[in-house]
C-alpha cells in the first residue's frame, strides 16, 4: 500500500534520538510537534480506512464459506433423494465458491496485515507525539531556569563590577583624607614660634579682658541696689 510506504518511517523513527540531534529544541520541537500531529491525523484516516477493507474482506469470506456449506448440504439432500444429478450440480456450485474463497481469504489475509501495520503505525505516532510533549515542557522548563541563570549570572557581573567601583572610591577617600592631614601638619610647622614675652602677652590681655567684666559686673549691682546689700550681708 502507498499509505504504508510514505510512513514506514514512522515505525523506525526514535523521537528522543531525534530531539537530541536539534540545534534549537526549544524551537524545532513546536515544529516537529505539528508536524506529527498532521501525520497522525492522516494516518488516523487511512488506518480507519484500511481497518474498514478488512472488515468487508472478512464478511465476503465468511458469506462465501456459508453459501459452499449450503450447497453442500443441497447435494447431500440431492443424494439422499436418489438425484445424483442434482447432487452434482450443487457440489459443481460448491467448488465454485470454494475456489473464490481461497482468493477471498488471500485477500483478507493481506487486509488483516495491513490493517495491523496501520494500528501499529498510528499507535506508535500517538505515543511519540505524547513523548513529544512532555519533553516539550521539560525543555522549556530547563532553557526557562538557564535564561534565569543568565540573567543572575548578569547581575553578580554587575555587582563586582559595583563593588570595585566602591573600592577604588574607597581608597580615593582615604587618599585624599590622608593629604590633607599632611597639609594640615605642614601647615602647623609652618606656623612662626612666639617668645615667652608674646605668651605672657596673651595671658594679660585675657586678664585685662576679665578685669574689664568685673568692673562692669560691679556698675550694674551697684545700679540695681546690689552690692552695698552684698557687703552688708560680709560684714555680719
Amino acid at each position: 500500500m502507498a499509505i504504508l510506504d510514505r510512513f514506514t518511517d514512522i515505525i523506525s523513527a526514535n523521537v528522543n534520538a531525534i530531539i537530541d540531534r536539534m540545534e534549537n529544541p526549544e524551537k524545532m520541537i513546536d515544529q516537529y510537534l505539528r508536524d506529527m500531529i498532521e501525520d497522525l491525523a492522516e494516518v488516523k484516516k487511512n488506518t480507519a480506512s484500511v481497518m474498514a477493507e478488512e472488515t468487508r474482506a472478512k464478511r465476503l469470506v465468511d458469506e462465501n464459506e456459508a453459501e459452499s456449506k449450503k450447497y453442500e448440504r443441497y447435494a447431500q439432500k440431492a443424494l439422499q433423494a436418489g438425484n445424483d444429478a442434482d447432487a452434482r450440480v450443487f457440489l459443481s456450485k460448491k467448488q465454485e465458491l470454494e475456489d473464490t474463497g481461497t482468493g477471498l481469504a488471500n485477500a483478507y489475509a493481506k487486509a488483516h496485515e495491513n490493517a495491523s501495520k496501520m494500528r501499529k503505525m498510528h499507535d506508535k505516532l500517538a505515543s511519540d507525539i505524547n513523548k513529544l510533549k512532555n519533553r516539550r515542557s521539560m525543555i522549556k522548563t530547563q532553557m526557562s531556569v538557564a535564561d534565569t541563570q543568565e540573567k543572575l549570572n548578569k547581575v553578580d557581573s554587575s555587582l563586582g563590577k559595583s563593588k570595585g567601583a566602591m573600592s577604588n572610591f574607597e581608597r580615593m577617600e582615604e587618599k585624599a583624607s590622608r593629604r590633607l592631614d599632611e597639609a594640615d601638619a605642614m601647615a602647623e610647622l609652618n606656623e612662626q614660634p612666639k617668645d615667652s614675652a608674646q605668651k605672657l602677652e596673651e595671658k594679660y590681655a585675657e586678664e585685662t579682658g576679665s578685669a574689664a567684666v568685673e568692673e562692669e559686673l560691679e556698675r550694674m549691682k551697684q545700679q540695681m541696689g546690689l552690692s552695698s546689700s552684698k557687703k552688708t550681708t560680709e560684714t555680719e
